[in-house]
């Protein structure tokens, strides 16, 4: 049985990037280079070769700047399909996905979230795929892409969830730092934002919801994984792609 890749998608490319500072002071944080390319065009590339069709990519810092990378993405003929959505007011992860159902921009069927920010490596099987082929749309309203606090490069804190032996997530419990930090990377239903409230609000809202009814679920990433934060992080980023793309037996990465 084929695997139900969904066919659209959303990239969260609204934030200023105060940590990123100052580099994003005249560039969004997502057009900023990693490895020859913005990191933009890295995730629209894995959503393209996952079979992803359409992509919302909301705006607000530099909307101009974010509006000519899809235009001269578009221009040279890559893929997938992109919609701007620009938002004069900061609406969150949360409110911007729900603006966008609102508007009708991402359809009635499951769809990827990808925070803007983020890059990985694929492990056997594609990430995208791996999420997409682990969902159950019956009994989870949300799958999020969890990393090992191990293979995690930029800033990270103390964990985001912990796992049961079972395979269900719980939030860290006070002073405790727990072993999985969420990737930015996430397949979700429609029905998750049934109740959403209006305006900005962030994704934890309703991950915590889903964590109540016991309908979010998790699959843990099996390779690297970059959160790109702050200058440093892409100084990092770089010179860990750079090693595991080209590998040197006397490099131990």
């Amino acid at each position: 049985m084929g695997v139900n890749i969904p066919a659209t998608a959303m990239v969260f490319a609204a934030g200023v990037g105060r940590r990123m500072r100052p580099l994003s002071e005249s560039v969004p944080k997502p057009l900023l280079h990693v490895a020859g390319q913005p990191i933009l065009d890295h995730l629209l590339d894995r959503l393209e070769a996952a079979g992803v069709k359409r992509v919302v990519v909301n705006a607000h810092w530099r909307p101009d700047a974010i509006r000519d990378a899809l235009h001269a993405r578009a221009a040279s003929g890559r893929g997938p399909r992109t919609v701007e959505q620009a938002e004069p007011d900061l609406l969150e992860t949360g409110g911007s996905a729900a603006a966008a159902l609102r508007a009708g921009r991402l359809g009635p069927d499951p769809f990827f979230l990808l925070n803007g920010d983020v890059m990985w490596l694929n492990g056997p099987v594609p990430a995208l795929r791996r999420l997409a082929a682990a969902f159950d749309p019956d009994g989870m309203d949300a799958l999020l892409l969890l990393g090992p606090m191990t293979r995690a490069f930029g800033e990270v804190g103390h964990g985001d969830f912990a796992v049961d032996v079972h395979g269900r997530p719980r939030r860290p419990r006070a002073g405790e730092i727990t072993p999985y930090v969420f990737t930015g990377v996430q397949i979700v239903s429609p029905r998750l934002f049934e109740y959403a409230p209006q305006g900005g609000f962030s994704m934890n809202q309703l991950w915590d919801r889903a964590i109540e009814a016991g309908r979010l679920g998790v699959i843990v990433h099996d390779s690297l994984w970059f959160h790109l934060s702050r200058p440093a992080d892409i100084d990092a980023a770089e010179r860990v792609l750079h090693a595991a793309l080209n590998p040197d037996p006397d490099n131990d990465i």
